[in-house]
């Protein structure tokens, strides 16, 4: 256990931890106000709903997949909510549609990736356009509120001291994520799909039905913090969480999860969610503009893809530089044999 910790701390996640606290030291020594009590509570409060859908995003990228449509069902799961609620539907029924319509638009993502074979990107992007245009629909130039108080409670005030029930469920989340990835056999069979499907598939594992459960827990997730994200505001717009997806990515990817899949751990991804956080913060407090943001966020998003591939490469030259001069040469192949 100790010596797979001290390994992890010399590859990717100690970069990670390195660069988070080099940030903390400047945010902390240099951002006006980022010690404040309410802006500490803050720094995870307003990106909670982003954290909760990067836990699942991990297990569909480790599966050699994407789903762009995530943003898309938070907002179109906040927009049947609102919608149902506005028509005289009682908010508990609202939101268990509002869960349902994010399962079965999982399963829809999920049938044509794991089932027709389609690729993930081009069912995802779909499937991004279409549940932003259903919420469009549904609330149309509007915005819906006046929730229940007990609704909007649930988003604003402290469940336990000050931290509301959001963070209380990215908490549960994180931890029933780290040991259903690392401690079970269905983590095994997403890095075993990731790294190859076909390989899997002869080795006995149920590939089309592990995507179909991925791409439902993402649906159900993204949904889950769509509902959430509408408590917290207290009303909905057919915008709601728009752009969200490449914080989410960025984060995934950043957390060392290989965009090709088979790789990466749930330990860097919640350690780059903390970063992210953190820097995304530090820019608000700073008074750097959104575009600007969105530039640095997109910069991550390229270094996060570059930098594992670049390391993987160094790393191949190094050894092969440092290969023992005198090593006995390779056997001869079958056809030099057969030559000589």
């Amino acid at each position: 256990m100790v010596h797979s910790a001290l390994r992890r701390l010399r590859g990717w996640e100690g970069l990670l931890l390195a660069v988070l606290l080099v940030v903390l030291v400047y945010n902390f020594s240099s951002v006006p106000g980022f010690t404040s009590g309410s802006n500490l509570t803050n720094l995870f409060q307003l990106g909670i709903e982003k954290a909760i859908v990067v836990l699942v995003m991990a297990f569909v990228i480790i599966n050699g997949e994407i789903d762009l449509s995530v943003a898309s069902m938070m907002g179109l799961a906040a927009a049947v909510a609102a919608y149902l609620f506005e028509q005289g539907t009682g908010m508990e029924i609202a939101i268990l549609v509002a869960l349902l319509v994010g399962v079965l638009g999982g399963l829809f993502n999920g049938f044509f990736v794991a089932v027709l074979g389609l690729p993930s990107l081009a069912v995802t992007l779909a499937t991004y356009i279409g549940f932003r245009g259903l919420a469009r629909l549904l609330v149309e130039d509007r915005s819906i509120g006046g929730f229940p108080d007990w609704f909007d409670q649930l988003g604003q005030q402290g469940l336990i001291g000050s931290l509301t029930l959001s963070i209380v469920i990215y908490g549960a989340l994180a931890v029933v994520a780290v040991m259903l990835l690392h401690l079970t056999g269905f983590g095994r069979y997403s890095y075993v799909i990731g790294n190859s499907a076909a390989v899997a598939r002869f080795s006995g594992v149920r590939v089309a039905r592990v995507k179909l459960v991925v791409f439902a827990m993402c649906g159900l997730i993204s949904a889950l913090a769509g509902v959430l994200m509408a408590a917290r505001l207290g009303a909905v717009r057919a915008s709601t969480a728009e752009g969200f997806e490449l914080d989410i990515i960025t984060i995934v990817l950043l957390g060392g999860v290989s965009i090709f899949g088979g790789s990466g751990t749930m330990i860097g991804v919640l350690l780059s969610t903390v970063l992210v956080l953190n820097i995304r913060n530090g820019m608000v407090l700073g008074g750097i503009t959104g575009n600007t943001q969105t530039g640095v966020i997109g910069l991550l998003l390229i270094l996060s893809v570059l930098l594992p591939n670049v390391a993987v490469e160094l790393r191949g030259r190094w050894r092969r530089r440092t290969a023992e001069p005198g090593a006995p040469p390779p056997p001869p192949t079958a056809s030099t044999s057969t030559a000589a």
